[in-house]
């Protein structure tokens, strides 16, 4: 059996975390493969719907979100290890004072960028070889396969908008040359990685997310979802609160949906470091009833079968898992140009410009011409995940 280990960074509840457990299910059931998970952070609350058979590798693992209160007092434990750990402080000092010196620079500071770094040199080491090691998310777990694992092949996903997450080449050590492969997971993911590491074009192909729609539907019709008996038009957003989600954007949206009488309530699911944030500005904004975080959920998918729109207005994207779990149920769907090239505008859903005003009148028309959402919804059902392809490519790398 070829032996197959990925990498990732944390095993919280996001996008890429879903997708990585999808395709290992789908590995899995191949009965061909010797999966192995190895998660950077050491810590997640997903571990439990980890595929049997797949074999977790770290020696210490804790269940908490990386979001909580207590998970985050462990991944600083974690993060201050591994920066005591063989001396990393001082051998990593000059790479880190110069990392930082260009976040300055570009006045753009992202501590998590430096840290990943530490995690990947200060890890632990594992003693096998496998046939194919996988990076799949940016960042440590990238840095970790490329220069501490050993395999006879080495890939390595992009999940994310490469240069405007904040990644550079001197940040990263050039660690994607050493990679057999390169898997974006869109086009505009694809292009934008090629801008920084051209000489990767060759090796570089879309890989796009593994999702399972059958579950998805399934999960939807399981008992859940909205509960407080609002009979206006619901919207929804799922995703984590951070600044790349730019959800002052849609708080402000909001606010411009009430001034004009629509009866609407928005409904975020997800949690992340700019919830009080954004609760100041729900709170000034006088959207207290209006716009809801109502935190993470184990089954999101009844939310998505019972709401009229889904928006999906962010900074920056790969390619969304929740804009394909929307699709996938049916939702009538409003996306910002990050996500343009999942949307067919005007077919399966509409595109529009990271701003409030913008949001607001795609949001207003879907609200007053429900055949437009019906026909958007239908449209965005019918498309079908086919994941043939993506296993082809992992068994080109096996077998070449």
């Amino acid at each position: 059996m070829k032996k197959i280990l990925f990498v990732i960074n944390t095993f919280s509840r996001a996008g890429a975390e879903t997708a990585l457990l999808e395709l290992l299910r789908l590995l899995a059931a191949e009965e061909q493969y010797e999966l192995s998970l190895y998660v950077l952070m050491e810590q997640g609350e997903m571990l439990p719907l980890l595929p049997e058979g797949v074999k977790l590798e770290n020696h210490r693992f804790h269940t908490e979100s990386v979001l909580g209160g207590r998970g985050r007092k462990i991944m600083y434990r974690t993060i201050l290890r591994a920066l005591l750990h063989r001396g990393n402080f001082i051998r990593l000092f000059p790479y880190l004072a110069g990392a930082f010196a260009g976040m300055l620079r570009r006045r753009r500071i992202q501590p998590d960028k430096l840290f990943w770094r530490v995690l990947s040199d200060g890890a632990q080491r594992l003693p096998e070889e496998y046939d194919l090691a996988i990076a799949f998310l940016e960042g440590g777990s990238a840095y970790y396969v490329a220069d501490h694992v050993r395999a006879k092949r080495k890939a390595a996903f992009i999940h994310i908008d490469y240069g405007r997450s904040g990644y550079t080449r001197r940040l990263d050590k050039d660690c994607y040359l050493k990679y057999d492969a390169v898997f974006p997971v869109g086009e505009n993911v694809k292009q934008r990685f090629l801008e920084a590491y051209p000489e990767c074009a060759e090796r570089t192909k879309i890989f796009p997310n593994v999702i399972n729609q059958t579950e998805i539907r399934r999960k939807a019709k399981l008992p859940g979802g909205f509960d407080d008996g609002f009979e206006g038009i619901r919207i929804l957003t799922v995703g984590r609160l951070t600044r790349q989600k730019s959800y002052p954007v849609a708080v402000e949206a909001m606010r411009l949906l009430k001034a004009a009488g629509e009866k609407v309530r928005w409904y975020v699911l997800g949690e992340g470091p700019e919830r009080v944030r954004l609760e100041r500005q729900i709170a000034a904004s006088g959207l207290q009833e209006d716009f809801l975080l109502m935190g993470e959920t184990d089954n999101p998918y009844p939310y998505y079968a019972q709401t009229d729109i889904y928006v999906h207005a962010t900074g920056y994207e790969g390619k969304s898992i929740a804009v394909q779990e929307a699709q996938t149920l049916g939702c009538a769907i409003v996306v910002s140009e990050s996500s343009r090239e999942q949307v067919r505008d005007g077919v399966d859903g509409t595109v529009c410009a990271l701003e409030p005003e913008a949001v607001c009148r795609a949001v207003r028309e879907l609200i007053r011409e429900p055949q437009k959402r019906a026909a958007y919804g239908h449209a965005a059902e019918a498309r079908r995940i086919d994941c043939e392809e993506q296993k082809k490519l992992l068994e080109e790398l096996l077998w070449k």
